[in-house]
């Protein structure tokens, strides 16, 4: 071995040494850029040389440059990530409806029913005062309208969390397209595996895609030996080396929303998602503030048919010339029970009282409503006819398939009570509230027309204030049709469980933050680009380029010797 090679030698070393500076640098530029990888250099020892007897090392070379990466890690990293974000999403939603509710406040649901409420016993105390009986109407009015409004509300809540479920289609369809082109760079870069550097910046650019990607969507990554990646979700593939699967919006109705659900471009299948931001939207969407919207149209139809029950029991201060049902029936020949009211009558019996004003009179007539199942049971048309032969009143049937009652006299007027069937109340006549569902209810107009028609009466028209006693303990009345619970239990019931999925919810999106938290903790150990680190890896080469350089000028000088011999 001369001493030309061992300058050659000290001179790959001192090469190697730049580099190794220029990647130390590199780390230390990009410290602070998220996503970077840290890059390490790849030492290897230089091929030997037989010189006689002996195996003589030529110095070091470079293998390549490559990134410091626990890929391990960042597989559950990425799973981290799609949990956490899940469960983000759905957090933010019950904090979004905790505050809609507004519970504890003075405009929530529980406030309007009890001022309702209050509102009714004060007909007990002034029964004569109309004045009195029109604020309870509009004590009414307002727990409809706050129970409209929450409706509206959280449908609006709903709505924008499926814009947002909309606006990923755009992001994914980006994404898939950027990993896929940067897998044909990447694959160029790096010679198909062939050479032994990685292509750095670069897969940082694709790892940070693919980061949101993992956001998104439960996503499973394959590396390829080329060093592109393989994509998917649910099994089917969103990239395939440089070919990506695009995904659109596929509309559907449900629950009186243009409900947008994504799928794959060229299939047309659904993406299977149990996690990530696109899982939390839907289940927030379907879940938990449907399900809300179900709940609360439970707690208002069963409000609005079960207090119509009691409420169409009684009589007003003044008695009806004539009243229109609210609900019309789809076929005036069919079964009241089969007829496809919203509120469903039973077999029982309800009274007609007509009472005329000339001779003071107050005549009790009994409708029977046939709903036993058999033969003959009472359609629209058979209940018409069972009124009209009642003397002073007459029914008819609009052209809309609605009951209308009508007094033959100026001098007579008639009103309900004693329904066992419930079948007032379905129909809407005789009734406090109007509607069936969260969203459409409000007070009867012939009641906002005229207060003096508040039915707290029992036993005659403005005879007593007995019915109202029964409204003012509705609150409390345990309801038959909901298992014994009350409507003010129906709706603490609502709230608590929102409460508790509330709680629920923070607890597991703060334990998924902790835990990636701790994931990223780990994979920053690895990946992480340390200052000390960097500075000590520094030094380190600056000693070596030092030493290559004074061995250097000492061959240089054992020359200058030989040369001068």
């Amino acid at each position: 071995m001369s001493l030309f090679s061992s300058i050659q030698m000290a001179s790959n070393t001192l090469s190697a040494m730049q580099i190794g500076l220029h990647v130390v640098g590199q780390n230390i530029a990009n410290a602070n850029t998220p996503g970077y990888i840290r890059e390490n250099v790849l030492y290897t020892p230089a091929p030997v040389q037989r010189l006689g007897d002996l195996t003589l090392g030529l110095g070091v070379q470079i293998d390549g440059i490559v990134q410091q990466v626990d890929q391990f890690m960042q597989d559950r990293l990425l799973g981290a990530s799609s949990d956490r974000a899940g469960a983000t999403v759905e957090e933010e939603t019950y904090q979004q409806l905790e505050a809609i509710l507004g519970e504890l406040s003075d405009t929530d649901i529980s406030t309007s029913l009890t001022n309702f409420f209050a509102s009714l016993a004060e007909v007990l105390n002034q029964p004569e005062s109309v004045a009195v009986r029109h604020l309870a109407i509009l004590q009414g009015q307002t727990l409809a309208g706050d129970i409209n409004h929450l409706t509206e509300r959280i449908r609006d809540l709903r709505s924008d969390v499926n814009l947002r479920t909309i606006a990923l289609v755009e992001e994914i369809n980006t994404l898939t397209e950027e990993v896929a082109n940067l897998n044909v760079r990447i694959a160029e870069t790096e010679g198909g595996g062939s050479l032994g550097s990685d292509a750095g910046a670069l897969r940082d650019q694709r790892q940070i895609a693919l980061g949101r990607l993992a956001e998104i969507f439960d996503i499973e990554v394959n590396e390829q030996l080329s060093g592109s990646v393989n994509v998917s979700v649910g099994g089917e593939f969103l990239v395939f080396e440089n070919i990506h699967n695009n995904v659109e919006v596929d509309l559907s109705s449900d629950r009186g929303l243009s409900v947008a659900t994504i799928q794959f471009t060229r299939s047309q299948s659904p993406l299977m998602v149990g996690g990530g931001e696109l899982g939390g939207l839907y289940k927030a969407r379907d879940a938990i503030l449907g399900n809300f919207l179900d709940q609360l149209d439970t707690f208002a139809g069963t409000l609005v048919f079960e207090f119509n029950k009691v409420y169409s029991q009684g009589q007003g201060l003044t008695g009806f010339d004539q009243v229109t049902a609210e609900h019309a029936v789809d076929d005036i020949t069919e079964a009241l029970d089969a007829a496809g009211l919203d509120f469903t009558p039973v077999n029982g019996a309800f009274d007609l009282l007509v009472l005329n004003h000339r001779t003071g009179l107050t005549k009790t007539h009994t409708i029977h409503v046939d709903l036993n199942g058999l033969d003959g049971d009472m359609s629209l048309s058979d209940l018409a006819a069972a009124i009209s032969a009642v003397d002073g009143v007459t029914a008819t049937i609009s052209s809309t398939n609605e009951l209308s009652i009508v007094a033959d006299s100026g001098d007579s007027e008639f009103a309900f009570a004693g329904d066992t069937s419930g079948l007032l109340a379905a129909l809407g006549i005789n009734t406090f509230f109007s509607g069936t569902a969260a969203g459409e209810l409000n007070v009867n107009q012939a009641l906002i027309d005229d207060a003096s028609k508040f039915a707290a009466s029992k036993n005659g028209i403005g005879e007593d204030t007995e019915n109202g006693v029964d409204l003012v303990a509705f609150i409390d009345k345990p309801l038959g049709t909901m298992g014994g619970t009350s409507i003010s239990l129906m709706y603490d019931e609502l709230i608590n469980e929102t409460t508790q999925g509330s709680s629920i919810a923070n607890s597991i999106a703060e334990g998924f933050r902790i835990f990636e938290a701790t994931l990223d903790g780990n994979a920053q150990a690895v990946s992480g680009v340390s200052l000390d680190e960097e500075a000590i890896e520094m030094i380190t080469l600056q000693r070596i380029y030092q030493a290559s350089a004074r061995f250097i000028k000492t061959v240089a000088e054992l020359l200058d010797i030989l040369v001068n011999l």
